[in-house]
């Protein structure tokens, strides 16, 4: 099985690691209301965030260039309506956009790469958020990785046969095979998905996802979620104070 990049990095042990998904859950929807919020200053404030995102990929011991790299996935799709802000005269507007986009992303990214799934899908639960949701979230997490070994199987054999999945999809006389492809994936993946679920019912399924950790909200994950909350709202109001 080919895990994704983000589910390696969040099986870690470092203090961030440790922390209940509550208390990160609840500092990164903090972090988020606070950028959202944030109009006057936005690239002092900006920057002091971008430092404290950071200071926590450094103290999980993530990789920081990559984790920067994959937070820019959004950049492309933000980048459209910075144009467009552009072509009306608002370039502080432009810059806005584009940096509250990218570091939320980022602290979406830090938040799944410090926290398992699964762990994460059974915080939210704590907090309130309907199972049936959390439920169609994790069978999609599970299944995913599905879809992903059988098209690794499939490009394989492509290559193999032609030698190139490139040419095989660029290839007119080629296309209708590339199509028919995606369909025989499908059928294979829903197939190779049933059987994964026939043997999650035998195996004692109800309906919810158990984990094998206790979830239990210590005082290092209360004293955590103080600092960040007032690790944001400070440096924010006095960014603001100052300038």
């Amino acid at each position: 099985m080919h895990h994704v990049v983000l589910d390696r990095w969040s099986r870690g042990a470092s203090a961030i690691h440790r922390r209940d998904a509550r208390t990160k859950t609840i500092a990164v929807l903090v972090f988020l209301v606070a950028l959202a919020t944030t109009h006057r200053n936005f690239l002092a404030v900006g920057l002091c965030y971008l430092g404290i995102l950071l200071a926590v990929m450094i103290a999980a011991r993530l990789p920081v260039v990559a984790a920067l790299t994959r937070a820019a996935v959004v950049l492309p799709f933000t980048l459209v309506f910075a144009v467009i802000s552009l072509a009306a005269g608002e370039p502080l507007a432009a810059m806005t956009l584009v940096g509250k986009s990218y570091l939320s992303a980022l602290a979406v990214l830090v938040l799944l790469s410090t926290t398992p799934l699964p762990e994460l899908l059974h915080g939210l639960e704590h907090l309130g958020v309907p199972r049936y949701l959390l439920m169609v979230v994790q069978f999609l997490y599970r299944y995913l990785f599905v879809i992903s070994e059988e098209a690794q199987h499939m490009r394989a054999a492509a290559q193999a046969k032609s030698g190139s999945v490139r040419r095989v999809l660029f290839d007119r006389s080629k296309f209708g095979a590339a199509a028919g492809t995606l369909g025989v994936l499908f059928a294979r993946s829903y197939k190779h998905a049933a059987g994964i679920h026939q043997a999650m019912l035998a195996r004692g399924f109800h309906d919810h996802f158990r984990t094998l950790s206790r979830h239990a909200f210590r005082l290092a994950d209360a004293i955590f979620l103080m600092a960040a909350v007032l690790l944001l709202a400070g440096a924010r109001a006095a960014i603001e104070a100052w300038i």
